[in-house]
């Protein structure tokens, strides 16, 4: 099955304990960030100190809840434009409760090299996120069938990754 609109608006709003995320590619080409991306490009920043949206907003709720959104973001060095324009919001989503990972592979083999990016709900379901290869999302399709894999690619992943905050400090950006 696939998802769109409100029915994978809904999955955000559902799940009863963890929503997670697997990131593999160098950049997504998201229609509503085009013009960010250029204000970026172009030397503009946001206020980190002060920054709030509807999804930091969401994060926080969230976190009150109990519930946990993350993510693990699968990368190489040199990072592109887009990941440098990406860990400006990561930072303000990591204190608002997104918790963010990195696995850098530029120095080492990537033990998730085959796995394509998706979305866990609760452990139990998994949303398979099909791209174009310069980023631009084509579809979201419901996993039929077990999920154990996709637990387990979760489980490398969080393994063989360290918190974002930790990685900009070691990596000085």
């Amino acid at each position: 099955m696939f998802l769109d609109g409100p029915e994978w608006a809904a999955r955000f709003q559902t799940f009863r304990s963890e929503a997670w995320r697997l990131e593999t590619l160098p950049e997504y080409r998201v229609p509503q960030e085009v013009d960010e991306i250029v204000a970026f490009r172009s030397g503009e920043r946001i206020d980190s100190r002060s920054y709030s949206s509807r999804y930091t907003d969401e994060l926080k709720r969230q976190r009150r809840e109990g519930k946990s959104k993350g993510r693990v973001h699968v990368l190489a060095r040199p990072l592109s434009d887009y990941l440098h324009f990406e860990f400006m919001y990561y930072g303000v989503h990591a204190a608002a409760g997104d918790q963010i990972r990195i696995m850098d592979v530029t120095d080492r083999p990537n033990p998730l090299a085959e796995v394509q990016d998706f979305w866990m709900f609760d452990r139990a379901e998994v949303v398979l996120m099909h791209y174009e290869p310069d980023g631009k999302q084509i579809s979201r399709e419901v996993l039929e069938g077990d999920v154990a894999r996709f637990r387990e690619y979760q489980q490398i992943a969080l393994d063989e990754s360290v918190p974002f905050e930790e990685y900009v400090r070691e990596m000085d950006l």
